[in-house]
């Protein structure tokens, strides 16, 4: 038995590979297990995890000011970029940390809980910006045709939603991000001025290809001379007094999907299978590196994701439940 490769003729190697090569092998494994009704696009969610480059700045023990300024890039990796991640999932905790690193982009079959299409970012990079061309590069290996998009606000854009809906005629499943939406209303529509009071309907305006809802002051034409909040508006000296607000009408696809239905609320739930399988990557080493530049990073992510696929055509090819984990499999070889 021929022994193994050193250590730096496996990362040669993995520096000089094209990675559209391992692009081509995962595809045909999809292809493989989408024949054998494995995995489909009926419902495909899009999530990235970040992969922290091997460099001392990533150490959690450094507590160097300046090891996250972009003017201190790490000489170790100079193709990784410095990145920021959530680092809790509740709605009302805003905690980040910031890595140098990248990221990978990986669109999951929520059913099968398997990955389609996978891409491997420099941390800075947006997930919102390369969602279009995962969708797209996707559509080549198989249909995604009437498919169903989930995927978290991060990915809250309008051209992602019109391409889900133009081009693949699928729906869309993202919440919304909070974008100046302080203004309160009631269950009627209406909006809530300052002084607590609900606004009153004036009418719509349309400017710059979007329509808007003028909302105007209660007591806007009272003759009396106090505002209960004593608004700046109030003794302007014009016949309307009082605030004025606007609401956008919505027009678009991204405005018009209710997102309190039940039918929106259970889809969205099976965008969990991409964070099971965030954790699955995470288990294979992936979350932080040892190689030192960006092609060996992209050639190892994409290799652990046709390792996931590997170990599941082969679990059906021999109908065995031990083949499902990837440490049997290396047993049984």
């Amino acid at each position: 038995m021929e022994p193994l490769p050193s250590y730096w003729t496996y990362d040669r190697f993995l520096r000089q590979l094209d990675n559209g090569e391992l692009k081509a092998i995962m595809a045909g494994l999809v292809r493989q297990l989408y024949e054998l009704s494995v995995v489909d696009a009926s419902f495909v969610g899009l999530d990235s995890t970040p992969v922290m480059a091997n460099t001392k700045q990533n150490n959690p023990k450094s507590f160097a000011k300046s090891k996250f300024s972009k003017e201190n890039h790490p000489k170790s990796d100079p193709d990784c970029a410095l990145g920021v991640h959530s680092t809790s999932n509740q709605h009302n905790e805003r905690r980040y940390e910031f890595y140098w690193g990248y990221k990978s982009h990986v669109l999951v079959d929520c059913i099968s809980g398997l990955p389609l299409y996978e891409l491997t970012t420099q941390a800075n990079i947006m997930d919102s910006t390369v969602a279009v061309d995962i969708l797209a590069a996707a559509n080549q290996i198989l249909p995604l045709q009437g498919c169903s998009f989930l995927a978290d606000k991060g990915y809250d854009a309008k051209s992602i939603y019109n391409t889900v809906k133009s081009v693949y005629d699928g729906e869309a499943f993202i919440p919304l991000k909070k974008r100046n939406s302080k203004s309160k209303a009631l269950p009627a529509g209406n909006l809530i001025c300052d002084a607590g009071l609900a606004m009153h309907k004036d009418g719509k305006t349309t400017d710059n290809n979007r329509t808007r809802q003028k909302f105007c002051c209660p007591f806007r034409q009272s003759k009396t001379d106090v505002c209960p909040c004593n608004h700046k508006n109030w003794n302007n000296g014009k016949k309307n007094r009082g605030c004025v607000k606007y609401r956008i009408v919505p027009t678009d696809y991204r405005l018009s999907i209710d997102r309190s239905c039940l039918c929106f609320k259970r889809t969205y739930a099976l965008r969990t299978e991409c964070e099971r399988y965030n954790s699955r990557f995470k288990a294979s080493g992936q979350e932080r590196l040892w190689v030192r530049n960006g092609a060996s990073a992209a050639n190892l992510n994409t290799l652990a994701h046709i390792s996931a696929l590997a170990v599941a055509l082969a679990a059906v090819l021999h109908g065995s439940h031990s083949y499902r984990s990837a440490k049997q499999l290396r047993r049984s070889a």
